[in-house]
């Protein structure tokens, strides 16, 4: 009821004037009272809303450089000292630092804080490098960066079609059946169904009375991150393999942080295949390569094959056609040419040979060619997974739907 329109009598009597809503004693009702509802009623004002412009909270000097400074290690592929460099130049420009806080004052910050360290190399020279609380804060940070937009959802691991055990209620229920354990037994719609049939009176609480209220059943995933480092994920002076490799820091983060009983492995291919720790991530870099996407492909099955989760898959990062494999005598054949029938054909064979063992494979094709695009759709085709045909914009919303997607999907 609205304040204005209380009766007389009601014991909180209330004066409005133009700007503001007084209460007056009555009845002798308690001081205390009164306070509590001084606190929670609105005020009364003719002046509305009142906007102000918006203000970024306060930021340290050292917090400014420190998230700038994160964003060009990822890029200078962990090279401490040419990150400066550029830090130094950006504060030229923009003008990040003051007469009071300098570049040499942040890296002493850098030091004391542990996010660096200034360690001997393996030629004997001085070098500074990252710590591994530096590589987890960059790893969070490529999370927030990616996923920063996922809206809020349930609570939990991720949710299956399927009912089962777990603890996350559907809100579905049914009848009890032999077998069912006692805790997933719904105390208030059991006790309304006895009611209901033998009165208050006589209440006899039997077995048809039960009700059953279902969980949802929550199931792990062991996933396989490909990265395609050949050369072509630096050509033409486009930088595609920062992105990429931002992608496999936030899908790390993100499974190690909310999904601890998934698995996942990195893998990196170019003339071979090779696994990587999460911890190498920041150092990434592109070599001479060419793609040797079936080499890539049949590691990141070996390493499936080695784990006991039922839910299994492969995402692949790459921008190029493969282009070369490893023939049985250990030589390469190479062929950078266009697609190569010889080269493709064992990359079809491998997404079928997946395709088997039950691991859908989900490809982000970082461009754009009919050709390549026409390859992706065969490779799909014969593995019966998915294909994303993409800039690096929305690459890593799309890789975390994806994964949300196939865990859900693989329960059967």
């Amino acid at each position: 009821m609205d304040p204005k329109n209380y009766p007389k009598r009601h014991p909180l009597r209330f004066n409005y004037t133009q700007n503001r809503c007084s209460i007056k004693l009555a009845n002798n009702i308690p001081l205390l009272l009164l306070n509590l509802c001084n606190q929670i009623m609105p005020r009364h004002s003719k002046t509305g809303f009142i906007f102000k412009p918006y203000e970024k909270p306060y930021q340290t000097p050292f917090e400014v450089l420190f998230e700038v400074f994160k964003e060009l290690i990822v890029h200078t592929s962990g090279d401490f000292d040419e990150a400066i460099d550029w830090l130094r130049e950006l504060d030229k420009e923009y003008d990040l630092t003051t007469a009071e806080y300098t570049i040499d004052d942040f890296i002493e910050d850098l030091k004391r804080k542990g996010y660096i360290l200034e360690e001997v190399r393996g030629d004997g020279s001085k070098g500074t490098n990252l710590t591994a609380k530096t590589e987890r804060l960059i790893r969070k940070a490529a999370l927030e960066q990616i996923f920063g937009k996922i809206k809020k959802s349930g609570s939990g691991n991720h949710k299956t079609k399927r009912s089962g055990l777990g603890d996350e209620h559907t809100g579905a229920l049914r009848e009890y059946q032999f077998g069912d354990g006692l805790d997933k037994i719904s105390i208030t719609e059991s006790i309304k169904n006895a009611q209901i049939n033998n009165g208050i009176d006589g209440l006899n609480l039997t077995e048809q009375d039960l009700v059953i209220e279902e969980t949802q059943f929550k199931a792990q995933m062991s996933t396989v991150l490909m990265i395609d480092i050949s050369h072509s994920m630096i050509l033409y002076g486009e930088d595609r393999i920062t992105p990429a490799k931002k992608v496999a820091m936030a899908l790390t983060e993100l499974i190690t942080t909310r999904y601890p009983k998934d698995t996942i492995d990195i893998l990196v291919f170019g003339n071979d295949a090779w696994p990587i720790q999460i911890k190498d991530l920041p150092y990434l870099t592109v070599g001479p390569f060419h793609t040797n996407t079936v080499a890539g492909l049949q590691l990141a099955m070996d390493l499936l094959r080695r784990k006991r989760n039922t839910n299994k898959q492969i995402f692949m990062i790459t921008d190029g056609k493969p282009s070369c494999i490893k023939e049985k005598n250990g030589d390469y054949y190479m062929n950078s040419n266009g697609l190569d029938p010889y080269i493709t054909d064992k990359c079809y064979s491998q997404a079928a040979q997946a395709r088997k063992l039950r691991i859908p494979i989900t490809t982000f094709m970082i461009a754009q060619d009919p050709y390549l695009q026409e390859f992706v759709r065969k490779f799909t085709e014969a593995n019966q997974g998915k294909a994303f045909y993409t800039g690096l914009k929305g690459l890593g919303e799309m890789i975390f739907e994806d994964y949300e997607n196939n865990r859900k999907k693989r329960i059967k």
